[in-house]
């Protein structure tokens, strides 16, 4: 796997399902998840070490929306019985999540949400649509928002449901993206069933738990760790692409291009360790995340279109990482919250404007 993650070459179904079991047997699936829910109780920075580690040797991730999304959030606020039913399904890959946030009309301004839940004994029947939802086509559950009133701030009737994605009701279309990938899907619900039992926390503030689970995901979205692991494959890539008598690498301006990436990621390593720091002293995220997030992706972005001046006329005359990659990353800077929300988000709570 670390061959095909340098090559570029996705790795097989069967191949990441076997890494995730050998990582759940090592107790590493679950870096910061407590041990009495079979995680690892790392420190942040172990953690952080760890995303090092993995990203240098090319390893695929574990399982993002269940592990790093939901996982904290249902310990913290999941009742003891989702906590029996879930987390341990969870971390062995028996259950696959999806993220249900988005929709049609309501992308960075979420809250804006209308996909409806109405209390009907000891269920809620939901119907609705949400857009962009990762993955949904390949998972068995979805954890989402809904909105369970009209008549307070928008932010406080909206609720967060677990909702089986095999129950009646639920059609689910993949989306073609520009790298030619179906990654992403369109998820319906009509009048789906989803018992009380699914409800985690209070109804009505779901924005809360929303809140905290996009202050664990904007922090990995850019992924500063798999920026040097990526910069050091430009350097393979420009030391293959022979100009004159020399390799891309002498050319004065692409090594200017480089130099300058080079100096960015150690700049948004920096940032991450600040961060990291904050966490060590036991704080939260919190905006921090939305400056992680703008720095991380729009590096990555930057990352792959000169992944692309080193690969040459190869992005052309094949299908290789950094076409697919360079496309593919151009949803970075408005997935999670689109950048500009971000900035008004650090604008506000950071520099108090």
């Amino acid at each position: 796997m670390r061959e095909r993650g340098r090559r570029g070459v996705p790795i097989e179904r069967s191949e990441h399902e076997a890494y995730v079991r050998a990582v759940v047997a090592r107790g590493w699936a679950a870096p910061m998840w407590p041990k009495e829910y079979g995680g690892a109780a790392w420190t942040p920075i172990q953690r952080l070490i760890f995303d090092e580690e993995t990203n240098a040797a090319w390893a695929p991730s574990a399982s993002a929306a269940g592990i790093f999304m939901l996982g904290p959030i249902l310990i913290a606020f999941g009742s003891d019985e989702q906590k029996a039913t879930y987390l341990p399904r969870t971390l062995s890959g028996e259950i696959r999540w999806a993220q249900g946030y988005s929709e049609p009309g309501s992308g960075s301004d979420l809250a804006s949400l209308q996909m409806r839940a109405v209390r009907d004994g000891d269920r809620y029947l939901v119907s609705g649509q949400k857009i962009w939802t990762t993955l949904a086509d390949r998972a068995d559950m979805m954890f989402t928002l809904v909105r369970t009133s009209t008549e307070a701030v928008k932010q406080q009737g909206i609720t967060f449901l677990l909702i089986d994605l095999r129950a009646p009701g639920v059609t689910i279309r993949p989306i073609t993206l520009l790298n030619n990938a179906a990654e992403v899907c369109e998820v319906f619900l009509d009048n789906v069933a989803v018992p009380v039992a699914n409800r985690v926390g209070d109804e009505g503030e779901g924005w809360t738990y929303a809140t905290r689970l996009l202050e664990h995901e904007r922090s990995t979205v850019g992924n500063v760790n798999r920026a040097l692991a990526a910069l050091k494959r430009i350097r393979d890539l420009a030391a293959q692409q022979r100009i004159g008598n020399g390799t891309l690498l002498d050319d004065p301006a692409f090594a200017e291009k480089l130099a300058r990436l080079e100096i960015r990621v150690q700049a948004a390593t920096f940032m991450q360790l600040r961060v990291v720091a904050e966490a060590m002293a036991g704080g939260r995220p919190g905006p921090a995340s939305s400056l992680l997030k703008i720095i991380g992706t729009e590096l990555a972005q930057d990352i792959t279109r000169l992944a692309m001046d080193a690969t040459g006329y190869g992005a052309i005359e094949k299908s290789s990482l950094e076409t697919t990659s360079y496309f593919d990353f151009r949803k970075l800077s408005i997935l999670s919250g689109s950048n500009e929300i971000q900035r008004n988000i650090v604008a506000k709570r950071v520099l108090g404007l």
